[in-house]
């Protein structure tokens, strides 16, 4: 890889670690209600990506339905985590996408996994369970929940988006934001009244944040690292956006002050070698996941 790609590519982490941080900050800080903050991310991406929109690639309904599982269902879900969780904890946890992408491939795409990658399913989900668990009283945080239950949705929609063929990147987005706004707006609209009146409040820097997460998040940064995709082997590139989630713990730290003790040090180890050994063996859908696992984001 050269060295404009590599510094490219560290930039595009570093682009989705301080996405997670903001999102945090807006659903929690802010007290922006999460599916309204998602709904106007998309209608943004949406807008800004409109003339990729036609021709919709066919089959049309498996184009929605991964648009909205990797769209609307996991970014809702994660911004209702990040009202109670960290994004330290958030961070390593949504790492479970990939090795649920991996079951999931062997489920749907007939995939064959041996035992390098078994190794790193199970070194995931132990590190995700130690960062989980709280140890006074042994509960499962239920904001990391709703992390893991977008881990799931964006994992089904990577391994639905493998069975389909040229899907370009920015009409991908188009359709992402296209269908994803409408159902998220109803959604918004019906459980969370008053959305609009506490995204006002929050004035310019909720409309900075999502100017940034829609435009600099979604459309430039993961252009770019499409783009990075197509020019090198996903196992060359999926490895290195494990900055991310590194770097997001250390945003974290230094920003929202989260707590980083010994079990999350484990944990946070533990998992990301796992994610490594999966990332490491030939994976494109592996590599299109973390993408997803990373931009918060």
């Amino acid at each position: 890889m050269s060295f404009r790609d590599f510094g490219a590519l560290c930039l595009v982490c570093l682009v989705w670690a301080s996405n997670n941080i903001l999102s945090k900050y807006v659903v929690s800080g802010l007290g922006v209600p999460p599916m309204f903050y998602a709904a106007v991310r998309f209608a943004v991406v949406a807008l800004a990506v409109f003339p990729w929109l036609l021709p919709a690639p066919r089959p049309r309904w498996r184009l929605i339905a991964v648009a909205l599982l990797m769209g609307g269902g996991n970014f809702a879900l994660l911004f209702i985590g990040f009202k109670t969780a960290t994004p330290s904890a958030a961070a390593v946890v949504g790492q479970l996408g990939v090795p649920m992408t991996t079951l999931l491939s062997m489920v749907l795409l007939s995939e064959k996994v041996r035992w390098r990658r078994g190794v790193g399913i199970a070194l995931t989900f132990l590190g995700a369970i130690a960062v989980m668990y709280d140890p006074h009283g042994f509960k499962v945080s239920p904001g990391l929940l709703y992390v893991v239950a977008a881990a799931f949705l964006g994992s089904l929609g990577a391994v639905m988006m493998k069975q389909m063929d040229g899907v370009k990147p920015l009409q991908f987005q188009a359709w992402v934001g296209f269908a994803s706004f409408w159902p998220l707006a109803a959604l918004s609209a019906l459980f969370e009244p008053g959305a609009i009146g506490l995204a006002t409040h929050a004035g310019w820097v909720f409309v900075g944040a999502v100017l940034y997460s829609a435009l600099v998040v979604s459309v430039t940064a993961h252009t770019v690292y499409y783009a990075l995709i197509q020019r090198y082997e996903a196992n060359l590139i999926s490895p290195l956006t494990l900055m991310t989630p590194l770097a997001t713990i250390g945003l974290g730290v230094l920003i929202m002050h989260d707590p980083f003790d010994i079990r999350m040090a484990v944990g946070t180890v533990v998992a990301l070698a796992g994610v490594l050994i999966i990332a490491l063996r030939r994976n494109q859908v592996a590599a299109v996941l973390l993408a997803l696992r990373s931009r918060g984001q």
